[in-house]
């Protein structure tokens, strides 16, 4: 017999009047959707959808999964502050979600989502520093047939703004319209904080904090929710 299950879409990352943002697929954990949820990614394919185990609302805490259409991943920061501002805007507010990378703290704020986590958790980057935002824009995401990429360029370094784009072959993502992974890890690289221009336009902030720590926030909205057979 087919079930159907529910499936929220939200946009993370958008810019000043909501607009782009990487969409996030969010799913409740059931019997439905055991041992299914690489499939059930893979078949939605959005670059990120996250399986919602379990909200501790006496400890402010959820359990979540994460999975692209190739893989399940330990840490990724769009799904995190995507579910962080989900879970507020539902008024079952968390301080932390339970990854399988570690303990990620977050913080809402209206539209706005932070969490807090470390470069060690992200996935392995090439990194590809060029001259200039059009040396960036010009890129052919065909041209990257393995690994993950992460492409970027000052656009006034003095304040801290870079243009970037992602590549992802081996995670099933030909280009990701934002990564907060990646803005965890160029932080750290770089040593400080930035505004990251990435993807269509999505915009990204990162902080830098102690003990090797770094925080990274954006805007959220609510896009769609769609139901989808097994």
């Amino acid at each position: 017999m087919d079930e159907l299950i529910e499936v929220v879409v939200v946009r993370v990352f958008t810019d000043e009047r909501g607009a782009n943002g990487n969409e996030l697929g969010i799913v409740q954990s059931s019997p439905a959707t055991a041992q299914r949820e690489q499939a059930i990614a893979t078949a939605l394919g959005f670059s990120e959808t996250v399986f919602l185990d379990a909200v501790h609302s006496d400890a402010r805490a959820a359990d979540l999964r994460i999975f692209t259409p190739a893989r399940e991943l330990p840490f990724a920061g769009h799904p995190s502050v995507g579910t962080a501002w989900w879970l507020a805007d539902r008024r079952t507010p968390v301080d932390v979600l339970h990854e399988k990378a570690g303990e990620v703290a977050v913080t809402v704020d209206d539209d706005t989502a932070w969490i807090t986590a470390r470069a060690e958790w992200a996935p392995e980057f090439e990194w590809l520093p060029l001259q200039s935002p059009a040396d960036v824009d010009a890129l052919d995401p065909s041209a990257f047939t393995s690994g993950h990429h992460y492409a970027y360029a000052w656009i006034d370094e003095a304040e801290g703004r870079l243009r970037a784009r992602m590549f992802a072959p081996d995670m099933g993502i030909v280009e990701d319209e934002a990564t907060g992974a990646a803005a965890v890890s160029i932080t750290a690289k770089l040593g400080r904080a930035l505004h990251i221009s990435q993807g269509e336009g999505s915009e990204l902030r990162t902080e830098v904090l102690a003990d090797g720590y770094v925080r990274v926030g954006g805007t959220t909205v609510y896009d769609r929710t769609i139901d989808v057979t097994l």
